[in-house]
């Protein structure tokens, strides 16, 4: 695999991704579904499968293309079956896409050879992977109780998985999208028109480049203000809900809902990017992987840099949540409550037990095995703590890999020498080998 440092201008090679290290692999493409529902995907196996190619890893995201991902070789240069997938629409609602997880674990229940599922969720992914995981293991009348803030739309129950590993997970696409309302917005049809006191990026608030440590006031004002407007638009999408499902709708099925300042990719994400002080350590000592092969237990602290980025609230195709009604409450909506903030060690007041969106809400009804790692190049690498001590499995491991960014490769821009971090896609994926391959968990 090649890096390429883009300040350098520099391309070096690493011995992470898709490497050549390894059993020979083959790689097939694979058609799930057909025309309106078609559905793509790639299965990686060894060219002469062994005892670990009877586990398959399912690896899917909420939004991105993940068959061509770094993973999906890796493992099968490791010895096991990959099927690396997408979503089949990725503007739809959160329960269609459940339904894509199911095409893929049912191909793979049907493929010879095959005895154990695993699912990975990567980032977004997790939200779909643990939810399709939580109906699949209690059912959908789970999460069709009047307590949930949507009811499922489902009607067809899912077939179980045995597995299920969390890589770098965020904290629920729900809780992702709470933390990247924009407070300052004071229409929500309007990007441009905003309130100068939520103004993140200045001096009074505490910003100050890669220095900056907002104040306490500024940050109990503004994730107070965050959480009424989060809460607001929720309501507002129940309304229109409300209005569709009675009749009185602009559309007997849903209908188009767009806000200002309410995107949740990562350049809409707001204070914690920018202030590293928060989302920077966890609570307790775990395992933090390192280059040279050791193993440290220790309170495990984040090595990122931070994000200077100014808001793009005012750019409707990057800070407008521009979809639907449905689909912002199936996969964006989440509740905040009255002691909603975000801190050095993690988030509270997120009511992540009344939504299946939010991976931390969502393992609490796992049983399955169940792998938790994060990486400390990353802010969201914190949210494994959350899943790792909420989930109700009584086979879960916990583990960090020292240096990795959201996305496994080495954070560069932040090693006190070349090289510090070494191959972090290794560290991970050697990792994951063992917890895969560990005798007794899956035969």
């Amino acid at each position: 695999m090649l890096y390429f440092n883009e300040k350098t201008k520099e391309i070096k090679e690493t011995h992470g991704g898709y490497s050549n290290v390894g059993v020979p692999i083959r790689d097939t493409f694979v058609q799930l579904g057909d025309g309106m529902n078609f559905q793509r995907g790639i299965l990686y196996e060894p060219e002469e499968p062994g005892e670990k190619a009877k586990i398959a890893v399912v690896i899917m995201h909420a939004d991105a293309d993940y068959s061509t991902w770094n993973i999906c070789g890796e493992l099968a240069r490791r010895g096991y079956r990959t099927l690396g997938s997408c979503v089949s629409d990725r503007a739809s609602i959160l329960d269609k896409k459940l339904l894509d997880v199911k095409r893929c674990v049912e191909f793979l229940r049907a493929y010879p050879g095959v005895e154990k599922i695993v699912l990975m969720g990567h980032s977004g992914g997790a939200t779909v992977m643990s939810a399709y995981q939580r109906i699949a293991e209690n059912g959908i009348a789970s999460v069709k109780g009047d307590d949930m803030l949507i009811r499922c739309s489902l009607s067809e129950e899912l077939p179980k998985a045995d597995g299920f590993m969390s890589l770098d997970s965020n904290w629920g696409n729900g809780s992702m999208t709470l933390f990247s309302i924009d407070p300052a917005i004071i229409d929500d049809q309007n990007g441009v028109k905003t309130n100068p006191e939520y103004d993140y990026f200045t001096e009074e608030s505490g910003y100050a480049g890669n220095d900056t440590c907002y104040t306490k006031e500024f940050r109990e004002k503004y994730f107070k203000a965050q959480a009424k407007r989060n809460n607001e638009i929720v309501k507002k999408a129940l309304e229109r809900l409300r209005a569709i499902e009675s009749g009185q709708g602009d559309y007997i099925d849903d209908e188009p809902f767009n806000i200002a300042g309410a995107n949740q990719i990562h350049p809409c994400n707001r204070l914690f990017p920018q202030d590293v002080h928060l989302f920077s350590h966890t609570k307790e000592a775990y395992d933090l992987l390192h280059a040279d092969g050791s193993i440290t237990h220790e309170i495990v602290h984040t090595i990122r840099n931070s994000s200077v980025k100014h808001s793009p609230s005012g750019i409707f195709g990057l800070g407008a949540a521009a979809g639907t009604v449905r689909n912002y409450l199936t996969e964006h909506a989440v509740m905040a409550k009255e002691d909603y903030m975000l801190f050095e060690d993690g988030a509270s007041g997120i009511d992540w037990d009344h939504t299946y969106n939010c991976t931390p809400g969502n393992v609490k009804h796992l049983s399955v095995p169940l792998l938790v790692m994060g990486m400390t190049g990353s802010y969201e690498y914190l949210a494994a703590e959350e899943i790792y001590k909420g989930a109700a499995s009584a086979d879960k491991s916990i583990a960090f890999v020292e240096g990795a960014t959201h996305n496994f490769n080495a954070n560069r821009e932040v090693e006190a020498f070349p090289g510090q971090f070494g191959d972090t896609e290794k560290v991970l994926f050697d990792h994951v080998d063992k917890w895969l391959s560990a005798p007794g968990r899956f035969f």
